[in-house]
């Protein structure tokens, strides 16, 4: 069982690979609870299981804990990385102060759907730390709104850190978790007030390549021209894409996975952001979140020890924000295009590079369409990074 007993505050994780879905998750919630009374409960599961059978056991087995979570691209664990399966981390003991919402709409108005959801953050100001954690629905509205939104409300005191669901690449529908509910178009959220420090890291083991390219056009979640050409067409050419994904929307988005657009954001290095598909015949690039048209832009590649280098970066980066304090448990949000360019046996190698860092802490997380990292600035939407939450 992957958990750590604490009298004052714990952090616990289970994970599950029975296919039952009630078994699934009392084994799941068991293990991460192991007994214990939890104040927060956060599942991360396969689209491949029966999602309301499996919620409906989940919240039952929670008891009287908040649940919160979403579908996955994978799943993350102390004991390495997996697809279809469940894995569920428990925050427990006086040590916290949890409150949690869900708020649905973000297509008609991502923005507000932030603000909304960062509401729930009042119960939890008189902790002397405090995060709030949000799991989106990626494939709906411009996810940096949700962050303008949150940020809006929280302010710049309060770190933001999450991710977007994920459906096992299908990239057709994902689900958010709300007690028994099974949820899309929407935000699930945690605010966590805790007594002892909660450190963010974030990198993405990205590099640029060739020259920068003006964004002449752009639209909601697409750009359309590059340099003033065709935004596909130009993306084609310089990576010499092969003949099936420049036809075939599947190949495409595989192919994509491991060539993000890069943009400059004043940060320690680019933000990226992952093209999630094309429009053939607008001879467009779709992605999760807004590329500003006049932005510079850059194609960006990467490989095992770039990605691996930040891996280590991000835990480092979250465990120094703890200020000496042991780790209780980390969680971890990854990018599915950062296991495209890694491969199964890499993944296995980072969750071990992880868990190595964590220190004999649990670890827990999920792969994901997008990452939520917000601890300066407005700026908090990620993709093809790797997230750390570490948890004091």
């Amino acid at each position: 069982m992957d958990a750590t007993v604490v009298d004052h505050r714990w952090v616990g994780v289970g994970r599950s690979r029975l296919t039952d879905p009630a078994h699934a998750a009392i084994e799941a919630v068991h293990g991460a609870c192991q007994e214990r009374d939890a104040k927060l409960v956060v599942l991360f599961a396969s689209e491949s299981h029966d999602l309301p059978a499996l919620l409906s056991q989940a919240a039952r087995e929670a008891g009287s804990a908040p649940l919160i979570g979403c579908s996955t691209a994978g799943e993350i664990a102390t004991g390495g990385p997996s697809d279809a399966g469940v894995v569920v981390v428990a925050l427990g003991g006086d040590g916290f102060t949890i409150q949690t919402t869900s708020v649905t709409g973000i297509a008609q108005d991502a923005r507000q759907a932030g603000a909304d959801a960062a509401a729930c953050l009042g119960d939890v100001a008189d902790s002397p730390h405090h995060i709030l954690l949000l799991l989106t629905d990626g494939l709906a509205g411009d996810q940096q709104e949700i962050v303008r939104g949150a940020y809006s409300v929280a302010g710049a005191g309060v770190p933001l850190v999450g991710g977007c669901a994920g459906d096992d690449l299908k990239m057709a529908a994902t689900h958010q978790f709300y007690g028994e509910r099974v949820l899309q178009n929407t935000i699930v959220a945690a605010a966590i007030g805790s007594d002892a420090p909660l450190g963010i890291g974030v990198r993405h083991g990205w590099r640029a390549v060739g020259e920068g390219m003006l964004v002449t056009s752009a639209g909601t979640n697409r750009v359309l021209e590059l340099d003033d050409q065709p935004a596909l067409d130009v993306y084609c050419e310089m990576l010499d894409v092969p003949a099936e994904a420049r036809t075939d929307a599947e190949a495409f988005t595989r192919f994509a996975l491991t060539h993000p657009l890069g943009m400059s954001r004043r940060a320690s290095e680019e933000q990226v952001r992952f093209i999630a598909g094309a429009d053939f015949e607008e001879r467009s690039l779709l992605t999760i979140a807004e590329v500003p048209q006049g932005g510079v832009v850059w194609l960006m590649e990467g490989d095992d020890d770039s990605v691996l280098a930040a891996t280590d970066a991000a835990c480092a980066d979250a465990l120094a924000a703890l200020d000496g304090a042991e780790p209780k448990g980390l969680i971890v949000f990854d990018c599915i295009a950062r296991r495209g360019v890694l491969g199964d046996t890499g993944i296995g190698r980072e969750v071990e590079r992880v868990a190595h860092h964590a220190g004999g802490a649990p670890v827990a997380g999920f792969y994901t369409y997008g990452e939520i990292a917000r601890t300066q600035g407005v700026s908090g939407f990620h993709n093809q990074t790797l997230v750390v939450l570490a948890v004091a």
